[in-house]
């Protein structure tokens, strides 16, 4: 068995002396891990950061195999981030939410496309906070829970929706979320197309993709959000 693919460093663990177990995001091949021999040494040390695009050859005898992988340097993007604690907070976080949520050797190439956007802007501050959140619902979307932000759950208008119900996941105008509000997530509207996004909606925006991880995806599999997600939250909130 053998590929060879695109992809994001997600993680590295060392194992032995020398070598390290590395999971990588593909297009094609989904998350998959394999054994870098050499992986934690000086020439591979730069290669294998987080966020980093590496061509990578994966070789097995059997598909089930753990396996061995090659991995070429593409795109150094840990290189362009590292000066920033905020970047570097932010991409932590990707990856270890990545690693919580997609299953591995399940191929969505729509996620690894939106994880390669998403870390290419880490370095505008502006922007990647909104972009998180839109990440985070498009995981959901994935995994086969996307939220519905189309119509009023209730009523079934397409105006004036400013909420979401915890139980259906789907969007609930004012008049209908009004006797529950103290229950329902609030929408940030630039979930919904809208143009810009305070620090109210980004935080609005990360409460509800982060409820719906938890209890949709993570909970079930008595799994939590990482602490690396977390720290990124308070980050932004502070």
């Amino acid at each position: 068995m053998e590929w060879t693919s695109n992809g994001i460093v997600l993680s590295v663990r060392k194992h032995g002396e020398t070598s390290a177990i590395v999971d990588v995001l593909t297009p094609d091949h989904g998350r998959h891990l394999g054994l870098v021999r050499g992986g934690v040494g000086r020439r591979m040390r730069p290669v294998l950061q987080p966020g980093n695009v590496i061509t990578v050859t994966w070789r097995a005898r059997l598909s089930e195999h753990l396996g061995y992988m090659t991995a070429e340097l593409s795109d150094a993007r840990f290189a362009q981030i590292m000066d920033d604690r905020k970047a570097l907070t932010a991409l932590n976080a990707i990856c270890a939410v990545t690693t919580a949520i997609m299953p591995e050797r399940e191929t969505h190439q729509d996620v690894y496309d939106a994880t390669a956007v998403l870390i290419s802007h880490l370095h505008n501050a502006d922007i990647w906070p909104a972009l998180y959140v839109r990440w985070e619902a498009g995981l959901l979307s994935a995994m086969g829970y996307g939220l519905d932000l189309s119509t009023c759950a209730a009523s079934g208008v397409t105006e004036n929706l400013t909420h979401v119900s915890p139980r259906s996941g789907r969007a609930v105008c004012y008049a209908e979320a009004e006797p529950y509000l103290d229950k329902m997530f609030v929408l940030p509207q630039f979930l919904r197309g809208g143009q810009g996004a305070t620090q109210a909606d980004i935080a609005a925006g990360l409460h509800l993709t982060g409820a719906f991880l938890r209890t949709r995806i993570l909970w079930p599999a008595n799994k939590d959000l990482p602490e690396a997600r977390e720290r990124m939250v308070g980050m932004i909130s502070g």
